[in-house]
């Protein structure tokens, strides 16, 4: 029966599987749920910053039932200002995952193709499969994107290319003049008939001299798309808020099929908040940095093969990456599974706290010794 009502495309989709919850995982095996870590999302272990904390209290005392604002005008105002753009260069989501679905929703249907990178974010290949459109997806490089094969497999139906810099889930950065000597080549060969999406989800954990004025590259370049999340190191997972940046032409097309009301009041004023707490940011940067290297430290110790990261996590070859993670899981420690990434040796293990990093690190020895 349900065969007849969805397209194939949409029955062939396997569902996102989003990190196991600290409480499911206590429901299962019975564990204390204050005894579980969970190292699994890439969220921020610092969750968000004390003055996000204090305007939220405030804000939730003067909530009423009026809708939020639905352009986002204060928070645009703030993310033009910082990026030196016109505020309606800016498209707010609810969360970047939305803004990858809006692209692919304006961009992509069943007679153009995407091309993405293997190893690259799932949700490129979703988002592409849900609007029923070709999938070109190019072998990974050293675990990274092959920006020279993304280019020659673009065809003429062609109409979005996904690129996640760094990639999420491998870790990997491609530098900033590749990246635009990819865009530079797109434009030459195929105008503006090809968008390029560039997902910068994780770019605040980049060293400062990795780091590029992707701005400017969407001021150049008008069918450049560029995302961005506070989820990630601005701690705002919760309330799912990000932002693109693309000149008016694309702008308009995301916006003709973004929802209404999709970033809520809270999490906008939130947003504004957090882009304005650079100390905390500083803060979050340096305690990744210390726990990366704690991690790949750790993982080298053991024998264990890794990528080295860019991000806050680090993929982590097992071997039987299925017993482990299991062997983990009973002792309290989620990590996330990447076999539906094509990576089925692979754990991705989120960057914690200290003592979150030291304990996975001990779980892990027993688990392998055993």
């Amino acid at each position: 029966m349900t065969e007849s009502l969805a397209p194939a495309h949409i029955r062939a989709i396997a569902p996102y599987q989003a990190g196991k919850p600290i409480e499911e995982l206590a429901r299962e095996y019975g564990l204390d749920p204050a005894g579980i870590i969970k190292l699994a999302s890439n969220e921020n272990p610092l969750g968000c910053s004390d003055r996000v904390r204090a305007a939220l209290r405030e804000a939730v005392g003067v909530l009423h039932g009026r809708y939020p604002d639905p352009s986002g005008f204060d928070l645009k105002a703030d993310l033009a200002a910082r990026h030196q753009v016109p505020a309606d260069w800016i498209t707010l989501g609810n969360g970047s995952n939305d803004l990858l679905e809006l692209a692919s929703l304006a961009l992509l249907d069943e007679g153009t193709s995407a091309v993405y990178a293997q190893h690259a974010f799932v949700v490129y290949r979703l988002s592409t499969q849900a609007r029923g459109a070709r999938h070109l997806m190019v072998p990974a490089r050293d675990y990274g994107h092959d920006l020279d094969a993304m280019l020659a497999a673009i065809e003429p139906d062609t109409r979005l290319v996904f690129i996640a810099n760094p990639n999420n889930p491998t870790g990997t950065h491609v530098p900033g003049p590749h990246v635009r000597a990819f865009l530079a080549a797109v434009r030459e060969r195929h105008g503006e008939h090809v968008t390029v999406l560039l997902d910068e989800a994780y770019d605040e954990y980049l060293d400062p001299d990795e780091r590029t004025d992707s701005a400017q590259w969407v001021r150049e370049f008008p069918n450049l798309i560029v995302t961005r999340t506070f989820s990630k190191a601005y701690g705002l997972a919760g309330l799912r808020v990000g932002y693109a940046l693309a000149q008016p032409g694309l702008t308009d097309l995301l916006n003709r099929v973004r929802q209404p009301f999709n970033v809520n009041a809270l999490a906008q004023l939130a947003a504004r908040v957090a882009l304005e707490d650079t100390d905390f940011l500083a803060r979050t940067y340096a305690l990744n940095r210390a726990g990366r290297a704690q991690l790949q430290d750790g993982f080298a110790a053991l024998g264990l093969e890794f990528v080295p990261s860019h991000t806050n996590f680090v993929l982590v070859r097992v071997g039987d990456a299925a017993r482990v993670n299991g062997e983990l899981l009973r002792r309290g420690v989620i990590v996330r599974s990447v076999a539906g990434d094509g990576l089925p040796g692979h754990l991705r293990v989120s960057i914690g706290l200290p003592q979150e990093n030291a304990r996975l690190l001990d779980a892990l020895k027993a688990v392998l010794q055993a």
